[in-house]
């Protein structure tokens, strides 16, 4: 029993520190042109409905990117952001996090 107890805790202190991870800016702002199209050069959107990221917190914008990829955001324009998450990897999705929330 200890050793599961023991296992649970290493296991939920591995998984925080990945979830408090950061990405790499400057590789999500040379990543974010496809981004830029929607959401503006500089995270202010240039379409009326889409939404301004600039600032955003880290953590939200990567599980925001992540549950669009996963298909667990279906409204408004989610197909559109489906399909450009799908593209993403893990590592995009962080370093796009890190530029958007670094923008002041």
């Amino acid at each position: 029993m200890k050793k599961v107890i023991m296992g649970a805790v290493v296991a939920l202190t591995m998984m925080s520190g990945q979830a408090l991870a950061t990405g790499d800016a400057a590789a999500g702002q040379a990543k974010a042109a496809v981004c830029a199209a929607c959401h503006g050069p500089d995270g202010i959107a240039a379409i009326p409905g889409y939404p301004n990221i600039k600032g955003q917190n880290e953590q939200y914008i990567a599980s925001s990117i992540k549950a669009y990829k996963d298909g667990q955001r279906t409204g408004g324009l989610a197909a559109v952001m489906q399909a450009q998450a799908s593209l993403l990897s893990d590592a995009d999705i962080a370093n796009l996090a890190a530029y958007y929330s670094s923008l002041k």
